[in-house]
């Protein structure tokens, strides 16, 4: 059984003789993150990263990362949003726009890597995308101050990740696409809100890209430790679900009863200094059996919280995968 017949069996609920193990690293430094439109270099690079784990690794299933591509492009070559004012820089784009079109190209140049295996592309919100931009903060404050122009600019950078997340998977040959979502503050965007105001434009990005074959991972992020309100979620229609169980205290067993028996990914944290980076080999599988005693073998894909820090050696995650493999045929 290749790599792309497992994933479909644990996105059936099939049983499998091994249980998939799904990890990823960023590869370009974090002050590059929204560079690649103007440094040529950051899509070469970033392929070159992703061709040194897909050989060095060989993963069950591909997170193709947008590094370099985290931030929307702004109007006249822009390079910063500096005050509200500036959020009228944000334009609406489509699938022609060389932001669009160098990230196709680097899921084309990923997906040959390594045949019969599933690839997604990483796609950020709208509000996590504008917050690479401007910062919690700000954002936050921004949708106090001027919420028209605020939600506006949220709703022209979901026109892009729209036309994004089609071309990618319609052109650059995605399975479907990793979509990260977050409130920005729960403290001040109420559930309320955030349902009203924020859900329909990422429902609508996941139902386009579920409509040209997309089977999407709906990841709810858990970065600096913020959480969300899982209810909010149910509604998001995606083919497997991943969360930061460590930070949101909702182990993927809980988590897939809660998402009606869907696919689920993670397990592990992913901090620095967590497990996967300081821990033996006993303890690496010994936290993997773990993991599938309350989650079960079936619909499960063993991974981490959120991307794991760099630097983490192939070897550990091969712990996983054995322990993960073990697992199964002991069921």
């Amino acid at each position: 059984m290749n790599d792309r017949e497992l994933l479909e069996r644990v996105i059936g609920g099939k049983p499998v003789d091994r249980v998939p193990v799904g990890f990823w690293f960023h590869f370009l430094p974090d002050e590059e993150t929204g560079s690649g439109i103007f440094d040529p270099t950051v899509l070469e690079r970033n392929i070159e990263g992703h061709r040194q784990y897909i050989e060095g690794f060989k993963p069950d299933l591909v997170k193709i990362m947008s590094d370099g591509y985290f931030t929307h492009p702004l109007a006249g070559g822009a390079r910063e949003i500096k005050d509200i004012g500036d959020l009228n820089l944000i334009e609406a784009i489509g699938p022609e726009h060389p932001w669009v079109r160098d990230q196709v190209k680097l899921v084309k140049a990923v997906t040959r890597m390594k045949p019969d295996t599933f690839y997604f592309y990483n796609v950020f919100s709208a509000t996590t995308t504008l917050r690479f931009m401007v910062g919690r903060e700000r954002l936050v404050e921004w949708l106090g101050r001027d919420e028209a122009a605020t939600l506006a600019a949220i709703d022209r950078i979901n026109a892009g990740l729209k036309a994004l997340s089609i071309a990618v998977i319609g052109e650059g040959g995605a399975d479907g696409v990793y979509f990260s979502v977050q409130n920005p503050d729960i403290k001040s965007v109420s559930d309320w809100y955030y349902q009203a105001r924020v859900s329909p434009g990422e429902r609508d990005i996941l139902a386009a890209a579920q409509r040209i074959g997309g089977r999407n991972i709906l990841h709810i992020c858990g970065y600096e430790g913020i959480k969300n309100n899982f209810f909010i979620y149910q509604t998001y229609e995606a083919a497997i679900y991943s969360w930061a169980a460590n930070v949101e205290g909702l182990p993927l067993g809980q988590g897939r009863e809660f998402f009606g028996q869907a696919t689920v990914l993670g397990g592990f944290p992913n901090t620095k200094g967590s497990i996967l980076e300081t821990g033996d080999r006993q303890e690496i599988e010994e936290f993997t059996e773990a993991i599938l005693a309350e989650s079960g073998r079936l619909g499960v894909i063993v991974g981490a919280d959120c991307t794991i820090p760099k630097g983490i050696p192939y070897e550990r995650l091969a712990w996983v995968r054995e322990a993960a493999r073990r697992a199964a045929v002991a069921k």
